[in-house]
């Protein structure tokens, strides 16, 4: 198996005994620089199954059995005994940096690798593309080399540890815990493995060390390449060729310093440009990701081509130009996203097609920009972000969020902060969707990273880069390695107070904001009215893609892995599993659900809040009515309206809806035209609404013809007021005044209370309605009485600490009963989840039919993406399935709705005016008193709510509350509803 002209392993293993565990000084031993070549063609991928130890520390003695470990993967999820951990902030373990605990999991991966033949003569390299968090690389038992940095691949040149032709035994070691993990405190799960594919690939010894591509939105176009001989000096008489789109390159003659006498040439490193102008370039841009392929070739002396470099690269301009970050000379909104390379089954192992998914799922839903939080994510996703057209900025993998503090100007830690932000910009800049680096993230701010920005400037002087800990020192500060205001969940309020201040000198673009954790993301669209009308302001990017709820089996506790596929369904587990969170492995240290944050649920099913951002980025919209005719708008930034189509429809109250074809202008970006109305409304008939259905005209690489972009609507008459006048009759209560009807099970009570959200619980505010006895309200002090056939109920509802008033009027309507409601909240109850009524219905009320938004989600300070119209959903599917049950289900603007059985049986509600409704098969205490949705037991009727007033969402588990105008205030709230058996 050994090559026996080379030396056996050291008696000493020197890796072992430099102890890079434990050294923060020590960055790599062996590893190469990282470039921005590209991937060779050739290689010989070793993914797939390797012999696997997991041992207790990385000193311990590798023996026993072994198992199997599929490559990449996290041994985390593949049945070992150390399972995934949850933190956001403290870090796992107890030691300080740079320390690490004793108890320091560490994986061992062998298998055999033949080495081709016709390899002889060629350098070789083996690329390990991400192991966390320290690597040690061993060839039939030598020393190769040593890695840090769990994001970005890892190169080693094996040229005199391997021999082509004969197998060679490979041995990849994996320490979990490290120095620097106090660098990768990020908020996600912790794992360890190898969680990116390995290749091992073969150059020829002259080879190209580096390209650097630049290309200007003037059609300028500058290649510079390094190049490099492991033989030794370079050879005389090697140039380089290149061609764009199959056109030739010009080399420039005057910069080929190859065999020049230059102090910037050594005799291992060249030097080479090529020259191109491109006229009427197709510039790049997140609208029209106009790409061009390049093919730089490096030639010995006598013309034959000893090494291949390919881009896809776009021509584009990014730079700050006072407070406006600028693509092409545009200001440009930032509708972005955080993301974390993330598989509910796999971990960070994320395949293509997956990413692919990802992508495709934010463009439809009206995205432009993604933030890799907190590290370099996958190669694969710079390539789909060029090519399907998203702005990136690209997040060096630095985070040490426990220890920030300490760990910013430590010198120990100098090296890895210069060294993680370097590498990422020497694998990323030649892509195009890359407009800004990140220093990176929740680190404080010190001298470790100024030195890594001051490379950066250097390096790269194309892009601008940010940093939130040192922005957060001051937003208009000129002498912060920022060149953006990058806060992270700051109030509108402070936003808008600073773009009108005078004082602003940067683009103010949130790195953070709008916590997605579970019924999230109100206020976003007062966010973007605001952003949109304010100068200095540009966008920013939401916490974050995914739930990260790994699907776990309840019977054992074990993450399902790779064998669960299949196993969910629009957001839902399978019986017999459920997503995971922090503490459901067992961790002791652990921030529960804080990981569930997504505008995606683990399986990547859109929650309701995908469809308020699709609506509020739309890029086309109806600006006002009037004059009979409609105004559009084009919202872009650099397309026209040629690739959208659009369908009209009218709602009417009386249910009546009209579809017509849709006739676009043509308009540039920015422009308004008007058009006539497609429909001549009736006179009468209450409410009318027009919606423009706008779907994609043709194909597009992100979306089939047909697609959905957006439905802005207007509405055109509003309602008409109808008196249902009382008739004579008989209401029947029983003995402590509750209506007694014969499709409901539970009669319509007083309620105040909710399933507690993410926000409400992190946010404080369940704390306090519980401190009040919201969820636990007495009602007693009754008091009926009937005049003429209508019930009066008068009755008190006792909290902990205040009372309410409640008074109950019944009267008899043809075909039902009308309930009018009024609640008096003291002064205490300053801040109340909701006023309102629920009941409870008979089973077999399945379908929910309303007028009023929809058909998804919505709540008052999360409505914009409901369109009103007339709305049919399963009862089931009302329901949303938040990893930690909270209230859902909610929605807004309801002007009426009936629930039927399937013989067309059951009952019918109409609101006195547009109100909050909710129909599910659980009850507030049941959703609040559950962790996971394999906990609840479904009702067999419905549980109605009807709300004079609901409290709005806001985004409090981590960020602003809601905004005043959509909390629940003390003082008289009045309603009324009228209930018919259908």
């Amino acid at each position: 198996m050994n090559d026996p002209s080379v030396p056996g392993p050291p008696a000493v293993d020197p890796l072992i005994a430099l102890r890079p565990w434990e050294a923060p000084e020590v960055t790599s031993w062996g590893r190469l620089p990282l470039n921005a070549v590209g991937r060779r063609s050739g290689g010989l991928p070793l993914d797939g199954d390797w012999r696997f130890q997991l041992l207790s520390a990385p000193d311990a003695p590798v023996g026993g059995a072994w198992t199997t470990a599929q490559v990449p993967g996290a041994w985390t999820l593949q049945g070992t005994s150390d399972l995934p951990q949850y933190t956001n902030v403290a870090m796992p373990f107890a030691e300080f940096p740079p320390h690490s605990p004793a108890a320091n999991p560490t994986g061992v991966y062998e298998r055999e690798v033949d080495v081709p033949a016709h390899w002889a003569g060629r350098r070789i390299v083996l690329q390990v593309g991400a192991a966390e968090s320290v690597l040690l690389v061993h060839v039939d038992g030598r020393p190769a080399g040593i890695s840090k940095d769990s994001h970005l691949a890892a190169e080693f040149d094996l040229t005199a540890l391997v021999r082509p032709g004969a197998r060679a035994t490979v041995r990849l070691t994996v320490v979990k815990w490290s120095d620097a993990s106090h660098l990768e405190d990020q908020d996600q799960w912790w794992h360890g493995g190898i969680t990116r594919s390995v290749l091992l690939y073969a150059t020829d010894p002259l080879h190209l060390a580096d390209v650097t591509v630049r290309a200007a939105y003037s059609g300028e176009l500058r290649v510079d390449c390094l190049v490099r001989d492991t033989g030794g000096a370079l050879p005389e008489g090697w140039y380089l060729t290149g061609d764009l789109d199959g056109q030739p390159l010009a080399q420039d003659a005057e910069f080929d310093r190859a065999n020049a006498e230059d102090e910037r040439v050594s005799d291992f490193l060249g030097e080479a440009r090529l020259l191109a102008g491109v006229a009427d370039v197709r510039t790049w841009n997140a609208e029209t990701p106009e790409l061009y392929g390049l093919t730089v070739r490096l030639h010995r002396r006598d013309g034959t081509v000893a090494d291949t470099s390919r881009h896809r690269i776009g021509f584009r301009d990014v730079e700050v130009v006072g407070r406006d970050l600028l693509v092409n000379g545009e200001r440009v909104f930032i509708r972005g996203v955080n993301r974390h390379d993330f598989h509910p089954l796999t971990g960070r192992t994320v395949s293509y097609d997956d990413m692919r998914a990802d992508l495709v799922l934010l463009k439809r839903f009206g995205f432009n920009a993604v933030r890799t939080a907190h590290y370099p994510n996958d190669p694969a996703l710079y390539d789909l972000a060029d090519e399907l057209g998203l702005y990136v900025v690209d997040e060096a993998d630095i985070e040490s969020h426990d220890h920030a503090h300490e760990i910013a100007d430590d010198p120990r830690y100098l090296n890895a902060f210069v060294d993680r932000v370097s590498r990422m910009v020497l694998r990323d800049k030649n892509h195009p969707s890359v407009i800004v680096w990140s220093l990176g993230n929740e680190s404080d701010y010190g001298a470790n990273h100024d030195a890594a920005a001051g490379w950066l400037r250097r390096h790269d002087p194309t892009r601008p880069l940010q940093y939130e800990g040192a922005a957060k020192l001051g937003w208009a500060d000129p002498d912060v390695a920022s060149d953006i205001a990058c806060p992270m969940y700051a109030s509108l309020e402070a936003c808008l107070a600073h773009a009108l201040s005078g004082k602003q000198t940067k683009p103010l673009i949130q790195c953070e904001y709008s916590h997605a954790m579970g019924n999230s993301n109100g206020t976003l669209a007062d966010h973007w009215a605001a952003i949109e009308a304010t100068p200095g302001l540009q966008g920013g990017f939401i916490w974050e893609f995914w739930d990260h709820g790994i699907l776990q089996c309840v019977s054992d506790g074990r993450p399902a892995g790779r064998g669960g596929a299949g196993l969910y369904d629009n957001g839902v587990a399978a019986p017999g599993h459920r997503w995971a969170y922090g503490g459901d492995f067992g961790e002791s240290i652990h921030d529960g659900a804080f990981i569930a944050d997504g505008v995606v649920f683990p399986d990547r099913t859109p929650k309701p809040a995908m469809y308020e951002h699709r609506e509020i980025s739309a890029p086309l919209r109806i600006e006002c009515f009037r004059h009979e005719g409609i105004v559009l708008g084009n919202h872009q930034h650099f397309r026209g309206l040629d690739w959208l189509a659009g369908e009209w429809h009218l709602d009417l109250a009386d249910g009546t809806t009209l579809t017509a074809p849709a006739v676009l202008p043509n308009l540039c970006p920015g422009e308004t035209a008007a058009v006539p109305l497609p429909f001549e409304v009736p006179r009468d008939g209450g409410e009318a609404w027009l919606t423009l259905r706008v779907t994609v005209a043709e194909d597009q690489p992100w979306a089939p013809r047909g697609t959905v972009v957006c439905v802005p609507q207007v509405r055109l008459r509003g309602p008409a007021v109808a008196e249902v006048p009382p008739v004579e009759g008989r209401i029947e209560v029983d003995g402590e005044g509750l209506l007694v009807h014969p499709l409901l099970t539970a009669a319509p009570t007083l309620s105040l209370w909710r399933a507690p959200t993410d926000n409400d619980e992190l946010g404080g505010m369940a704390r306090r309605w519980r401190s009040w006895g919201l969820d636990t309200l007495v009602r007693k002090a009754v008091s009926v009485s009937e005049d003429s056939g209508r019930v009066t109920v008068e009755a008190e509802y006792a909290g902990t600490t205040g009372v309410v008033r409640h008074r109950q009027v019944l009267t008899p309507v043809e075909g039902g009963v009308r309930v009018e409601e009024e609640a008096e909240l003291p002064e205490a109850f300053d801040d109340v989840a909701r006023v309102g009524t629920v009941f409870e219905t008979v089973a077999g009320l399945d379908l929910l039919d309303w007028f009023g938004q929809g058909p998804w989600e919505s709540y008052p300070d999360r409505s914009a993406g409901a369109p009103v119209g007339h709305h049919s959903v399963p009862v089931e599917e009302l329901f949303t399935p938040y990893l930690r049950p909270q209230e859902s289900g909610g929605r807004h603007g309801v002007r009426r709705f009936t629930l039927s059985a399937p013989d067309a049986g059951g009952l019918a509600v109409t609101l006195d005016e547009p109100r909050q409704i909710s129909v599910t098969h659980y009850r507030a205490e049941d959703l609040a008193s559950a962790g996971h949705h394999d906990e609840l037991v479904p009702r067999p009727g419905c549980v109605v709510h009807i709300d004079a007033a609901h409290r709005g969402l806001g985004t409090a588990s981590c960020g602003p509350d809601t905004s005043p105008s959509y909390l629940v205030a003390p003082g008289v709230h009045r309603w009324s509803w009228t209930l018919r058996a259908l």
